[in-house]
């Protein structure tokens, strides 16, 4: 059986409340070894939503990549970081909802309502807000912000792999694959490697 598409009706149900601005916001990157945690919140207008949005994950990078220009044009995204710095000070968690807050407070204008995939409101968000389980794949708002903020860190990614090649970033994004732990261990950790994280910690 194949899981139904992310739809409207989690906004719906929150305009129906009287709230008019609605952002689903999500976040990537909690499992690598190495680079930011990225969030996005995305605005999207009811009247012009694109087709094909869905969870980040069930997308192949050709199909984000065409989403991602045309979120660009057609909604209000806003994307930010929490940095490697801080996910060691914080730890990941923290550091995750850090990165949601900043990217709904990087809004040109503060959202009436929030939708955050996963089971907790970030501490520092005052705004109007509703935890959402796996809603990457239940609202149409979070699956845009998981695939902005995918496209973004994957771009990231492939960046800092040109600066240390060998770990295969631009094709793992830093997940612990076996070609990047084994790099881990001929190479060594870099200053863009999470020293909080077991498998970087161990070999310091």
């Amino acid at each position: 059986m194949t899981k139904p598409a992310p739809d409207f009706t989690l906004e719906q149900t929150a305009i129906d409340a009287g709230h008019t601005l609605i952002a689903g916001v999500d976040e990537v990157g909690r499992g690598p070894l190495c680079g930011p945690v990225t969030a996005a919140a995305v605005i999207l207008d009811p009247q012009n939503i694109p087709a094909g949005l869905n969870d980040s994950k069930k997308l192949t990078a050709k199909r984000r990549e065409a989403l991602y220009d045309l979120l660009l044009e057609c909604a209000t995204v806003s994307v930010a970081h929490a940095t490697v710095a801080e996910i060691d000070e914080l730890n990941i968690l923290r550091a995750s909802h850090l990165a949601m807050e900043r990217a709904v407070a990087g809004l040109p204008k503060p959202p009436d309502h929030v939708l955050i995939d996963g089971n907790l409101i970030p501490k520092g968000l005052t705004l109007s807000a509703q935890a959402v389980v796996k809603g990457d794949g239940k609202s149409v708002s979070i699956a845009a912000a998981s695939i902005m903020a995918k496209t973004v860190r994957d771009r990231i990614m492939v960046d800092l792999a040109q600066q240390y090649p060998g770990y295969g970033w631009e094709k793992n994004a830093g997940y612990p694959t076996a070609v990047h732990l084994e790099s881990l261990q001929k190479l060594g950790v870099t200053p863009h490697h999470r020293r909080s994280f077991k498998p970087v910690y161990k070999m310091l």
